[in-house]
This record gives structure tokens, C-alpha cells and sequence, in this order.
């Protein structure tokens, strides 16, 4: 068993989990139009198809001329129009101006472009620039933003609503990019309901709210992706072993909260085994979050499965969703390096850990100088939500340390 290796029942460290995620075989990417890949992510950096601008455009309404041609104030006669997306006729002809609008294409021969503002447009058809102009005034270069083969963005990049934008203007049709995995969600144990018992005020007697399956489908939703399809299952092994197994058939991530302690009724891990799942590791030196259980079937394979089982009380379902889960879904999505991306802070008060790292939720203050500062909220147990009103980050406190305020420390934003 994967516990027996780690030294007979010692615990992983928190680095040493997040390591062993690189066993996770990533998604096969398709190939597809940029919007259609909003949310997904990319499996080869995408270059763009055209120049940006594709040409010599007016950056305002004006007048497209030869710069040349205002020496001594001279007026210069109207030879025509170019509106957005409507080329000129025919090229610029000497000493002459053309009506141009924002985005309009420079007719050969013109340079500079006269802001109508400064212009004086006279009765017979002429008009006279009233200030000087610089070379290439209010004229969009062709090729200053990017020329094509530019890469505008890179392997691993998520493609949000900017990005998509960025590649369609560039002129890219398609993009290699790994989709948002299928995951199912197992919210498990004889106790939870999701509302209360009909003339019951409040749950029954020995029940509690469901908060596990909120939060995880919310966590998903706040991050572009589809909320996981969720199941509500009692501890009972033949009816985990059957939802567990169609869960595993028809997702590439299943997700289960509670049933992965030490307890009679804590049956994931059994079931699992016997429905062919390998067995990563089972228990972590984080608290919240101990009993945490990573395993695969059909490791190595392209059908292959991931099965994170998360302990079944709240404030360590969060844990697992900002730690954990994040990090497997960097894996299904082709991220090399899937570790936090922690940032550093300084504790407002002294803070003392117990012989596992803790994950403490965090009021999260920024100073003037920019300096953020961590402090400690109260109601921290693994049951507990309710101080997530006031919590901003998620702190790291190395395991066995009394450290005093102004300490440094790595965190993760909250929500």
C-alpha cells in the first residue's frame, strides 16, 4: 500500500503530495476555434496569422495626406473618402487630402493624418491645417503591435474571454487546446441532507446541512468551468461501489468528500481498490485536510482515471479545493509544473503550528507601501465556514513553528 511505502504509516508532506500529481496523465487536446475554447487550455503556443494593424490606418476622423504638402500653409483641394473596411479608389494624387474615419485605410501616397479638429474645411472643397504635424501623425503603423508569426500566447495559457479576443483579431482559426476535464462529484455519509425534514425546524435530529456539495460545484463555477455532476451517497458499499463506479466511467475526475478516515463507515478507499484504482497516497501532514487519498486507474493510459477523495468536513473540503484539486486540474491540463502559486506575506501576529503544516483562512490587509499583512481569524476548525466573510487568504505555516509576527509566509487568495 501506498501508506505502508511513505514509512509505515508516516505522513506525506504537503510538497510531497503536490509531487506526486505528476503521475497524472494529461487530457488530449483538440484542435478548435478560439472562442469555442474559452476556459480550455493551450497544448501549443498559438502565433499570430496577420499583421496587427494588417495595414496603414487612421487612428481618428480626418484627413489622410503627404505631410510634405503643407509646407507654406497651402490648401489642399478634397480627392475623395475612405470609410472603415472601404479602400480608397485609387492612390492619394499630389498636393490633395482624402477624407478618412478611425480605422480607415491610408491610401498609397498618404503619411500623416490631419485630426479634424484642427482642420478648416472651406466652401470651395479645399481645406487648411491649422497646426503642425509631425511625421506619420495619428497614423496606426502596419505591423506596430505584432507581425505575423508573433507568438501571442503559450502552452499552458488558459484562454479567457481576452485571449480568445487577442488570437480571433490576429486572424489564428484554430488552436491546440485541452479542455476543462469531466468530473463527477460523490458527496458521501449517512448524515447529510440538503433540506431540512418536512415539520422539522432545521435538519433532523442527527442530520447536518450539506455545505460540501455547494461549495464544491461554487469553486467551479467562480472558475469559468462546468459545475461537477454530483451524487448524494449513503455509507453503504454497495451503493458507493455503484455510483463510484459510474462516476469513474463517465468522468476523468471524481471527486469524493467524506468516507476516507479511519472510521467503520469511511469506505472509499476499500471501494475504489476494488474497482481497479491504484492507490497514489492516503493521508497528508497538513491540517486541515489529514485524511486525503489520491489514486488512479489505468494509470499511464489515455482512459485513465483520477480519484481525489477529500475529507468530508468543510473547512477541509476548502483546503483540498485551493491546495489540491487545483493542482490535479493544472495536471489534466497540461501544466508541467502544477505546484501553488504561493505568494509571501507578513503575519499582523504571532502564529504557532502543531507537528503538520496548517492552512489557516486569513483576514488580508495591504498597506500603503504595498506590503500585504496576514492575520489569523478566529473559528478555524475543520468544520467551520463561518469566518470565510472576513478570510482573503488561505496562510501556509510550516509544520513545528512558533513564528512571531511580521514573519514571513506563503498564502493563496481567497475566495
Amino acid at each position: 500500500m501506498a501508506h505502508d511505502a511513505c514509512g509505515h504509516g508516516n505522513l506525506l508532506s504537503l510538497d510531497e503530495a503536490l509531487a506526486r500529481y505528476a503521475l497524472i496523465r494529461p487530457l488530449q487536446a483538440t484542435r478548435l476555434a478560439p472562442e469555442a475554447a474559452l476556459h480550455h487550455v493551450l497544448a501549443a503556443p498559438a502565433s499570430a496569422a496577420v499583421d496587427l494593424p494588417m495595414y496603414m490606418q487612421s487612428a481618428v476622423d480626418g484627413y489622410a495626406l503627404r505631410r510634405a504638402d503643407l509646407a507654406g500653409g497651402a490648401a489642399l483641394p478634397l480627392a475623395g473618402e475612405v470609410r472603415a473596411g472601404v479602400a480608397a479608389e485609387g492612390p492619394l494624387p499630389a498636393r490633395a487630402a482624402m477624407r478618412i474615419f478611425t480605422g480607415g485605410r491610408l491610401p498609397d501616397g498618404a503619411d500623416t493624418v490631419a485630426r479634424q479638429e484642427i482642420v478648416e474645411r472651406r466652401d470651395d472643397g479645399t481645406i487648411v491645417v491649422g497646426d503642425a504635424l509631425a511625421p506619420g501623425a495619428d497614423v496606426r503603423q502596419r505591423g506596430e503591435e505584432l507581425r505575423a508569426g508573433a507568438q501571442l500566447a503559450s502552452a499552458g495559457q488558459h484562454l479567457h474571454a481576452g485571449l480568445v479576443a487577442a488570437l480571433a483579431m490576429a486572424g489564428v482559426r484554430e488552436v491546440d487546446a485541452i479542455a476543462p476535464p469531466r468530473v463527477a462529484l460523490l458527496v458521501t455519509g449517512d448524515e447529510i441532507v440538503t433540506t431540512a425534514a418536512p415539520g422539522v425546524d432545521g435538519p433532523a435530529q442527527a442530520s447536518v446541512f450539506d455545505a460540501n456539495g455547494p461549495l464544491v460545484r461554487s469553486w467551479f463555477r467562480a472558475r469559468g468551468l462546468h459545475a461537477p455532476l454530483t451524487r448524494y451517497v449513503v455509507d453503504d458499499e454497495a451503493r458507493l461501489s455503484a455510483a463510484l463506479a459510474e462516476a469513474l466511467d463517465g468522468a476523468d475526475l471524481v471527486l469524493t468528500t467524506g468516507g476516507v478516515s479511519v472510521g467503520d463507515h469511511d469506505l472509499v478507499r476499500p471501494v475504489a481498490s476494488a474497482l481497479g484504482v491504484h492507490e497514489v497516497f492516503w493521508q497528508v501532514a497538513q491540517k486541515p485536510g489529514k485524511p486525503l487519498y489520491f489514486g488512479l486507474r489505468d494509470a499511464g493510459t489515455s482512459a485513465q482515471k483520477v480519484l481525489l477523495g477529500l475529507p468530508g468536513n468543510p473547512g477541509a473540503v476548502l483546503i483540498g479545493l485551493h491546495v489540491h484539486v487545483a493542482a490535479v486540474l493544472a495536471r489534466l491540463q497540461g501544466s508541467a509544473d502544477a505546484a501553488p502559486a504561493w505568494r509571501h506575506g507578513r503575519l499582523a501576529a504571532p502564529v504557532r503550528s502543531d507537528a503538520r503544516e496548517q492552512l489557516l483562512r486569513m483576514a488580508l490587509r495591504v498597506d500603503d507601501s504595498g506590503q500585504v499583512w496576514l492575520d489569523k481569524l478566529g473559528r478555524q476548525a475543520s468544520h467551520m465556514l463561518s469566518n470565510l466573510a472576513d478570510a482573503g487568504a488561505l496562510a501556509r505555516i510550516p509544520a513545528g513553528r512558533a513564528l512571531e509576527a511580521q514573519a514571513v509566509v506563503q498564502w493563496l487568495p481567497l475566495p
